[in-house]
């Protein structure tokens, strides 16, 4: 059972805990010889090591870090979401120094994975954002929670999108270019797209959902009969303002939700409710501040359900 922290202290999830995704392997990379290159539209090309990367300061990013899922099954729910606590240098540092020109548009993060996904061969991992998103909003990590980031996470440095899905933080980093126009790549064009609600287009995965998620109880628990601490975590790319939980099909109930903190954080939502002796079926639905509801089914960010089974007089 997870220990209850302050809503002012945001809950890191342990290293060992935190999901792992990748497409083609992990890279063997070794930090004596690894450079990050800043190429492209820019005035002043740069080219990096970690001594002049860490030269450039440590920042600290709180933030939650959800998986898209798979890019063949969008509307599956994964539930695979951590918070870690970053430490790197804010992308527009770099930017700043490289002077990205009048006519550059976009910024392509090329990662070090390379090789063959889904029957195609001699790719590279790359995504892009606008540069204003980019300058704005990515951050360039080589620490996690305090450690430096291990192999699986993207050592020696990754980049990191709050709000934004997973698949967007390229991890094992060694491009970045400034271009004017989107990376043509089966990794931006092919894969990760998606029709948002009310649209009929495709669209890059980018923005998370609404979305929340039971911590206790655990699917499948069983639990002494008497007043029960509920408790799970909700996220969006704004305030969740609402979480409602409904016991075994019942009305929907308002939980407390945690204030947001001051950075880009999930926000812990709690409710005691008392459980007569049986199985039953908890389910906890969040709502944003855009006014954003999680669907009952049908999209990867239906409500989240458990079953729990009570016991006692």
């Amino acid at each position: 059972m997870m220990t209850r922290v302050p809503a002012s202290e945001p809950d890191f999830t342990p290293l060992d805990d935190v999901f792992v995704r990748k497409h083609m392997g992990v890279p063997d990379l070794d930090v004596t010889d690894w450079t990050l290159v800043v190429e492209g539209l820019v005035e002043r090309p740069l080219r990096l090591d970690m001594d002049a990367l860490l030269a450039l300061g440590t920042h600290r990013l709180p933030a939650f870090h959800e998986c898209f899922g798979s890019p063949f099954a969008p509307d599956v729910p994964t539930r695979a979401v951590a918070q870690v606590e970053w430490a790197g240098v804010p992308l527009a540092a770099l930017l700043d120094r490289a002077a990205p020109r009048a006519a550059a548009r976009h910024v392509w993060f090329e990662g070090a994975d390379t090789g063959s996904f889904h029957g195609q061969d001699g790719l590279t991992y790359v995504k892009d954002l606008p540069l204003g998103v980019a300058r704005r909003d990515v951050f360039l990590a080589h620490r996690m929670n305090g450690e430096p980031l291990r192999a699986q996470h993207g050592f020696p440095l990754r980049a990191v999108v709050p709000r934004m899905f997973g698949t967007n933080s390229v991890k094992w980093l060694t491009r970045i270019v400034l271009a004017d126009r989107r990376a043509d790549n089966v990794f931006t064009t092919q894969f990760y797209n998606r029709v948002l609600p009310g649209e009929t287009s495709l669209s890059p995965v980018r923005e998370v959902d609404v979305s929340s998620k039971w911590f206790t109880p655990d699917d499948g628990e069983e639990l002494a009969a008497g007043n029960v601490e509920l408790s799970g975590r909700a996220w969006s790319t704004t305030e969740v303002v609402a979480v409602g939980i409904s016991v075994d099909g019942g009305p929907w109930e308002a939980a407390v939700v945690d204030p947001p903190g001051s950075g880009p954080t999930w926000q812990r939502f709690t409710l005691t409710r008392e459980l007569a002796p049986g199985p039953h079926r908890i389910r906890c639905r969040a709502r944003d501040l855009a006014g954003r509801v999680q669907p009952l089914a049908g999209a990867r960010n239906a409500v989240h359900e458990v079953g729990v089974g009570v016991v006692g007089d």
